[in-house]
């Protein structure tokens, strides 16, 4: 469960080098339960790019609290390129964590830091220190605040206990699951109604590539 409403970082990395075809490849996620996200959309999505080492990093700093069984959340803000989103920055802002809830603190710094960079809310990630990698009600509704500003938004899950995926790249179903949410007035953990036109609430992401060589900056305002 993760809730993001979030200017000097206290912590940059840059992985070097510039795009090339030749080191790009489609982020797959595996399992028995995958579901591919072309049969839900009316149109085709933007690509996006973003380096695995982002997420590898974004992990070993979510440790500490990870050990605690305490989530961690942050923000993932991308640029637009000749039609492709390059992911550039991630920030994680203040917050306040359980084992199943994280809530984003002072959003004033994290639209800072987009808006001096020109940059789009393309996505969050978050932990599941102790749970599997699936995306809760609450983190349904916090990811429908950024597809509907963004159609390729997406959401990473980082399960580092999940022996069948540590990692899944989620997104809305669209019209579907963006039509479930858009009429839920329920707050808290809940169930879904399933969307009338047959497909899930959620799926995996299919437009989402990792690029080995995307340069990258992490902020940590915690």
């Amino acid at each position: 469960m993760v809730t993001l409403s979030s200017p000097s970082p206290s912590l940059s990395c840059i992985e070097n080098g510039t795009c090339k075809a030749s080191h790009v490849s489609r982020v797959l996620v595996s399992g028995p339960d995958k579901i591919h996200c072309e049969s839900s959309e009316p149109t085709i999505l933007r690509d996006v790019h973003i380096s695995e080492r982002l997420m590898e990093d974004f992990t070993e700093l979510a440790r500490e609290n990870t050990e605690k069984d305490l989530e961690t959340c942050g923000t993932l803000a991308a640029f637009l390129e000749r039609g492709v989103f390059y992911v550039t920055t991630l920030i994680i802002p203040k917050q306040e964590s359980t084992a199943n809830s994280c809530q984003a603190m002072n959003e004033v710094e994290v639209f800072s830091i987009q808006n001096e960079r020109e940059l789009y809310p393309v996505g969050w990630i978050h932990t599941h220190p102790s749970q599997g990698c699936f995306m809760s009600s609450v983190d349904l509704h916090t990811h429908y605040s950024y597809q509907v500003m963004v159609p390729e938004a997406f959401a990473i899950v980082v399960a580092p206990t999940d022996s069948s995926r540590s990692y899944g790249i989620f997104k809305l179903t669209d019209p579907g699951g963006m039509e479930v949410l858009r009429g839920c007035s329920e707050t808290g953990f809940h169930q879904h109604d399933e969307p009338e036109d047959g497909n899930p609430v959620y799926e995996h992401c299919s437009n989402v590539y990792k690029n080995s060589n995307l340069r990258f900056e992490i902020f940590d305002l915690r």
